[in-house]
């Protein structure tokens, strides 16, 4: 099945790094607020989620699902829900990282949701590529300036990094102290992070806002 890009109404200031992050033959979700952002992204939608509380509803020729404004599921966790109750396993999620902070940290949430049921899920950012190590190996290519090892959720244990400039061999990192940030691949190299025990938010830099910008990927 193909993937399923998820596109929620938080600022993108730069659409070349989504525009190049999409594929042929993806689905696309449009969450409210997240329609603004068809025209810049040059795709439509294929199916439209929302209690259209910041944006009106658009009566577009796509599927839409109208939904009460007073509800647990946020327009982005509800379209995430649905996009896996049709089969897909797969995910990209745009515009849901920057804003309102508490949207931001709810749709973080959301990748640690989607790694529980092992389906894969990249969330991009102006500045980066977010997604979660647990089970699997995570690689970080050189393209890639700058990266970071977070601890959003309990404790992590076992953590060994290979190919950057800090490495790491059996390291354990907690929400209380987040030591594994900024770190750097070494020249002609790929790092390799796994943990043994836990997860941990890799965040991949794609340019850095106080340094100038890196060359698309």
């Amino acid at each position: 099945m193909s993937r399923c890009v998820i596109v929620g109404g938080a600022e993108i200031g730069d659409y070349r790094w989504a525009r190049q992050a999409l594929e042929p033959g993806d689905f696309y979700v449009f969450c409210d607020s997240g329609l603004r952002h068809r025209g810049p992204l040059g795709v439509e939608p294929h199916l439209i989620v929302g209690d259209f509380d910041s944006h009106p509803e658009p009566h577009l020729p796509a599927e839409t699902i109208v939904l009460p404004r007073e509800k647990d599921d946020t327009d982005t966790v509800y379209a995430v829900k649905e996009a896996l109750r049709r089969g897909f396993g797969d995910f990209l999620l745009l515009g849901v990282i920057g804003g309102r902070l508490d949207h931001t940290l709810g749709n973080l949430g959301i990748l640690l949701m989607l790694d529980s049921l092992d389906k894969p899920c990249v969330a991009l950012d102006d500045y980066s590529q977010l997604e979660i190590v647990s089970r699997r190996p995570a690689r970080v290519s050189p393209a890639f300036p700058y990266f970071s090892l977070l601890n959003i959720s309990g404790t992590a244990r076992g953590i060994t990094i290979r190919g950057a400039k800090y490495p790491l061999d059996g390291g354990e990192i907690s929400c209380e102290y987040q030591y594994g940030v900024s770190n750097e691949v070494l020249p002609g190299q790929t790092a390799e992070i796994t943990v043994r025990e836990g997860r941990l938010l890799l965040v991949k830099v794609l340019r850095d806002s106080d340094h100038g910008e890196a060359e698309p990927i």
